[in-house]
């Protein structure tokens, strides 16, 4: 499955969609696929949000499926940001009311894909990651 999205936050429903019907295509389990879905929005919303290209985001969804594994790859024209290492710490611990706000979202990809990496490659961002099929 391979989704080209702007910066419209329309465009959430429109992957939310299209990630539902590829997974019902493939088999997936219901709980994968709130987690797929979970873990494209956080992503997606931040290359919206934080990208600095002004409305003009070009982000690009990938999603693959093997008879075990999940493989996403998210790629981008924002700036250079990895978010695997430049993301603050989040805060885990202590009322939300004070908690610092940033760094959860990056937190929740880490805890639920696996193999999540990073790379620059010119004008563009490319992170990957994968999951269990089940």
């Amino acid at each position: 499955m391979s989704l080209e999205l702007g910066s419209d936050r329309a465009e959430l429903e429109r992957m939310a969609a299209a990630v539902e019907e590829f997974a019902e295509q493939q088999g997936w389990p219901d709980g994968v696929v709130f987690k797929v879905n979970l873990v494209l929005e956080e992503l997606v919303i931040n290359v919206m949000t934080h990208g600095g290209q002004q409305g003009h985001a070009e982000i690009d969804v990938t999603v693959t499926s093997s008879d075990d594994l999940i493989s996403i790859a998210i790629s981008d024209n924002g700036v250079a940001f990895d978010p695997l290492t430049d993301a603050p710490e989040p805060e885990t611990t202590g009322s939300i009311e004070d908690r610092h706000v940033g760094g959860l979202g990056v937190h929740l990809v880490r805890t639920m894909m696996d193999d999540v990496n990073y790379r620059r490659e010119p004008g563009r961002n490319h992170l990957t990651m994968t999951t269990p099929k089940s």
